[in-house]
């Protein structure tokens, strides 16, 4: 029970400081980019969160913001800058076109950033107010504290630590019609 105790705290006392020391990647594509950076203004001053300071490396940082639109050529270059950052590592995506692409629905745009990698916070809104970008900012430090972003649940079951399955972790699209291959739907539907 000893070497148990002191291996909890000592893993809350890292949360702890991992969720005050964020180190933003901004990857910004379009017009909410002015609202991002205006979150950084005294107005709303992010620096009270821990997160003032973009990286414009992904070796440097361990939270990607992604802001805008992403297109199906950006995808690859997206999940290369995710790759590269080091672990743990967290994901917002910031506004409607950043979670499900928006207002454009043609062949260009990707459906989303969590097409090509996990996201840890969906921040809704055309643009999105900075009162909102603070209020993911504080539920993704909620979960960095409780060890439950993306990256940390997956490190603890690569490594043996997590006893919950997989599949708890990686939604399942099997409940949707055709699966997670899309075809068709199942007799008797629609």
């Amino acid at each position: 029970m000893g070497l148990d105790f002191y291996t909890g705290k000592l893993a809350d006392a890292v949360n702890w400081a991992r969720k005050f020391s964020l180190f933003s990647y901004p990857f910004v594509t379009a017009c909410c980019g002015m609202e991002y950076m205006s979150v950084a203004a005294p107005k709303y001053d992010i620096a009270r969160f821990g997160a003032e300071f973009p990286r414009f490396s992904p070796r440097q940082a361990d939270l990607l913001i992604i802001v805008g639109t992403i297109t199906e050529r950006q995808g690859p270059a997206l999940r290369r800058i995710y790759d590269q950052m080091c672990e743990p590592k967290w994901v917002i995506a910031f506004g409607v076109c950043a979670s499900t692409g928006g207002f454009y629905q043609n062949y260009s745009t990707m459906p989303g950033c969590d097409q090509v990698i996990p996201v840890d916070v969906y921040i809704p809104g055309c643009p999105p107010r900075p009162e909102q970008v603070l209020d993911a900012l504080i539920l993704l430090q909620e979960r960095i504290q409780r060890g439950e972003g993306h990256s940390q649940v997956q490190l603890k079951v690569e490594s043996g630590h997590y006893d919950v399955p997989t599949t708890a972790i990686r939604p399942r699209t099997a409940h949707l019609p055709g699966g997670e291959s899309g075809g068709k739907a199942p007799e008797g539907a629609g």
